[in-house]
């Protein structure tokens, strides 16, 4: 039996579906959009799926057959929305160009068009997929046909009839015969609902038999309406029932998946101002023109002198190259080369093996760490850091500049979840060109992205064919976006800088954090037994179901909200019980003890590095959409600082050595800088330029205390409500933030912005502009996509709005550590300081110097971290010093 599959899609429905989905999307030339970008996205999504066929079907123009049967047939539907009129010729471009036949027949509809190709399909033994929310085709499921709700994800087969309606297809027709469809105005039968339908088709099977027995039928009335309307029942059954015959000019063939046509798509894509999609059919068509080269050649390279005869000169000449490598090793400090791939040209490959032992391999590693270390062209890779890594263990450093793929992609499309080479390469269209690299013997089936220790040089050769298809339309795509200063001032430097970081680690005092460990111990110990003495009884605390009928049931407190399974135990539900009961305070702390201690006092001494005694973490450039950086192995950003428990673990991260300290460096509200900055409101800027403090005159107000009498709570809770506002906080939010009436909070944020009116003008600037671009961007030009603003005024924003404004203050306040970390890091180069930056945790970068040299790198770092980025109000950087970060 055959496993093609053919997807038939109900063009109008999926139309009008993502039309009203997506809020309104305007083209480069003012034409509206949403609903062909919704159409294409589902569309390509379908693609996807990999099916062997696809066809969408559409509503022949004008009244068809129906309306001669019954002349009211859709007589209720409403005009389509002028927005909509003119998106369709540009939905049959789209379709053209992905070359999906749109088939239509004169004075039928699309569901009779999908019936009947779907019967040729099955006929033929193929699996069919109706894409579709019409009811009405729920007639055609079967054994090889299924219907695919493409909003919920969900498909229907023919349990799923039964599921729902509680009948098999074949009943269907009759079944709608009696219910009737309000949406396309069959009458069906008068007070027949479903229930109802199902009970007279469970007693007499079909229509005909029904209307016949209609005097048997459960109750006076319902039998009259069958023998008053048994006409209009058989009219209904005309016009629900699908016509599976059409004539149709059309095979199956010509509806067999095929390669799109890249180069109209891109002209199309352009048009509309769809950037992402435009951006992948122009990969896609950089990728033809590329496999349109000569066979490649992969040379293996095995002997020293065989390696420099063959390589030194190009080492010498080439602008660029290609690199692509194997490495082992766990940790940023272990990461070691298992071999070397690179090409400086699309025609041959040089591939050298390097996970051998013997005097062989060291001299081969010697002299390709030498060749790419002192290489002072262009180096095309994926995977900068690792590469740094490498050379950092030998004592080397990079003299070239880096073209990562991978970080380049983060910033054309930071919405992605994954930049690497494999996720890329399939987004950008890019095929695995394995088979086209010849060597001297035929490798092992794999893919080009296998990621187990494996030599074998056409996979190597793969990944750096992939590079460089990528880059020329990675290239361009930066220059299109103008985004080529952001990498190259401030990305690609900052990779050498992170390579750096890591490598060097910070030294973590384990008896620090045995101690806090035990402590940690002792204290959940007693509280376990201060819940138990509480509750009367012994429970598992951690059991949420335990947790919830002992604080709602056995102890009455109000049920604050709900979840599927039942009444809800999360932080803030207990934060709030605990202002009237104590268990919940006591959990809420063995909660977070419990956590403290598995997460970080028992889990840091197993990441320290035998050979360094330091952490080495991995700074992660690729996530954060915003431009931040993340970490992991371990998440140093998320370190608690809010409880004493929390600060004592930093305790635990410590200077190199006795003759050492750690220095840190702290900007002061930066983030409500930058708003000052771009908002221009002249009481924001005022404030800053005369150094006054933002957090505590806001806490201040709020609180009714003066300025010197703010407490450090109370000025943390200020600056939460200030980026609350900023960020579209609505008064109920804020309201139950600080624990004040919803009247009382909605009376601040008005407040707020009649004392800093920049700052709502300053967010309708932002938002207008997402709206028109579909992106926000940083001061530096970082861009993030963003659909779905709502609207550009008024206090309560929802998800894309917060995002849109989030993503510049948040952004350009990356924009600025980053910056501010390459300035410092280039500056240290220069110096004779015995220092290194370690991490860089927020708006917080941390050094390692000598004790005599602190006062000089103080000085060093606040120069330049003020002096990082050129805004409207000062930089102001807290810097202070001690033997552990805690200090």
């Amino acid at each position: 039996m055959s496993n093609d599959c053919i997807y038939l899609i109900d063009t109008f429905s999926l139309m009008f579906q993502v039309f009203h989905a997506i809020p309104p999307m305007t083209g480069t030339r003012g034409q509206p959009t949403n609903a062909v970008f919704g159409f294409t996205r589902d569309i390509m999504a379908m693609l996807n799926q990999k099916p062997t066929h696809i066809l969408c079907a559409m509503d022949s123009p004008g009244e068809g057959t129906r309306n001669s049967v019954y002349e009211a047939y859709k007589a209720n539907r409403d005009e389509m929305p002028d927005d909509l009129r003119p998106q369709i010729p540009l939905i049959k471009q789209v379709l053209e160009g992905l070359r999906i036949p749109a088939v239509q027949h004169e004075g039928w509809e699309a569901d009779d068009v999908i019936a009947t190709v779907a019967r040729m399909a099955t006929e033929q033994g193929l699996d069919v997929v109706i894409v579709s929310a019409d009811k009405d085709l729920r007639q055609l499921i079967g054994p090889k046909v299924r219907i695919f709700n493409v909003r919920k994800g969900t498909y229907m087969d023919e349990q799923g009839l039964v599921d729902d309606w509680g009948i098999r297809p074949d009943q269907v027709i009759d079944y709608q015969s009696l219910v009737g469809d309000s949406v396309d105005n069959i009458p069906g039968v008068p007070k027949v609902g479903p229930k109802t339908a199902r009970t007279l088709i469970e007693m007499f099977g079909s229509l005909d038999n029904i209307l016949a027995n209609a005097d048997k039928a459960p109750g006076k009335k319902l039998s009259e309406n069958l023998v008053q309307f048994a006409d209009q029942a058989r009219v209904s059954r005309e016009l629900v029932t699908l016509n599976t015959q059409l004539p149709l000019e059309l095979k199956l063939d010509d509806a067999r998946v095929c390669d799109p046509d890249h180069a109209a798509l891109l002209e199309l894509f352009t048009d509309l101002g769809f950037r992402r999609l435009a951006a992948e059919m122009r990969d896609a068509v950089s990728s033809e023109d590329s496999l349109k080269a000569v066979e490649r050649v992969v040379e293996v390279l095995t002997d020293v002198r065989q390696l420099q005869s063959a390589t030194e000169a190009l080492w010498r000449n080439a602008a660029e190259v290609t690199w692509s490598a194997g490495y082992a090793g766990n940790s940023p400090r272990d990461h070691h080369w298992t071999s070397v791939t690179f090409a400086f040209d699309d025609q041959k490959t040089f591939h050298v093996p390097l996970h051998g032992d013997g005097s062989s391999f060291g001299k081969l590693l010697d002299v390709i760490t030498q060749q790419i270390s002192s290489f002072s062209g262009t180096i095309i890779t994926d995977d900068g850091k690792k590469l740094n890594h490498a050379l950092l263990r030998r004592g080397l450093q990079l003299r070239g500049t880096l073209f990562d793929v991978s970080v380049v992609d983060y910033l054309l499309d930071a919405g992605e979840r994954s930049h690497d080479l494999e996720n890329v390469a399939l987004r950008r269209a890019i095929p695995n060109p394995l088979l086209s690299s010849r060597t001297d013997a035929a490798p092992r089936q794999m893919t080009m992205f296998d990621d187990a220790p494996d030599e074998d040089a056409g996979r190597h050769d793969s990944r750096v064919h992939t590079l460089q298809i990528l880059r020329p339309a990675m290239k361009n795509a930066l220059e299109e976006c103008e985004q080529v200063a952001l990498y190259s001032d401030l990305e690609e430097p900052l990779i050498g800088v992170l390579a750096e970081m890591e490598f060097t680690g910070i030294r973590v005092d384990t008896n620090e954090l045995q101690q806090q460990s035990r402590s940690a111990a002792e204290r959940i110990e007693l509280l376990t037994e201060q819940i138990y003495g509480e509750a009367g009884r012994t429970f598992n605390i951690d059991s949420p179901k335990q947790l919830s009928e002992l604080l709602f049931d056995q102890l009455g407190l109000p049920v604050i909200k709900k979840t599927k399974t039942g009444a809800s135990t999360d932080q803030e539900v207990l934060e709030k019980l605990s202002e009237v009961h104590p268990l919940p305070r006591m959990i809420t702390e063995r909660r977070h003890l419990t956590k403290l201690k598995s997460t970080y006092l028992d889990a840091l001494p197993r990441m320290v590095h035998p050979d360094t005694g330091r952490i080495h973490t991995t700074f992660h450039q690729t996530v954060a959409a915003t431009g931040r950086l993340s970490s992991s192995d371990p998440n140093l950003q998320n370190i608690p600082i809010r409880t004493d428990e929390g600060r004592q673990i930093r305790k635990a991260f410590v200077a190199g050595s006795d003759n050492q300290v750690l220095l840190c460096a702290d900007y002061s509200q930066i983030e409500l800088r930058v708003l000052a900055h771009f908002s221009h409101d002249q009481a924001l800027l005022e404030a800053f330029r005369s150094g006054k403090d933002i957090h505590t005159a806001v806490a201040a107000e709020v609180f009714h205390v003066a300025e010197d009498s703010v407490t450090s709570d109370q000025r943390r809770m200020a600056k939460a409500v200030n980026f609350g506002v900023i960020y579209g906080q609505s008064p109920f939010g804020l309201a139950a933030a600080l624990n004040i009436g919803k009247d009382e909070a909605a009376a601040f944020i008005q407040d707020y912005f009649e004392r800093y009116p920049g700052v709502p003008t300053f967010c309708e600037k932002i938002l207008e502009e997402t709206l028109q671009t579909g992106y926000a961007k940083t001061i530096m030009n970082r861009r993030r996509a963003i659909t779905g603003i709502r609207n550009t005024t008024g206090l309560n924003r929802n998800m894309p709005e917060r995002t849109a404004i989030n993503t510049v203050i948040q952004g350009t306040a990356a924009d600025l550590i980053k910056l501010a970390m390459i300035r410092v890091h280039s500056r240290l180069k220069q110096s004779t300081l015995e220092a290194a930056l370690l991490m860089q945790i927020h708006d917080e970068l941390v050094f390692e110097v000598r004790h005599d040299q602190a006062e000089q790198l103080q000085e060093l770092v606040a120069h330049e971290m003020k002096h990082a980025m050129d805004l409207d109000v000062p930089l102001e950087v807290d810097i202070s010093t001690g033997i552990n970060w805690l200090k």
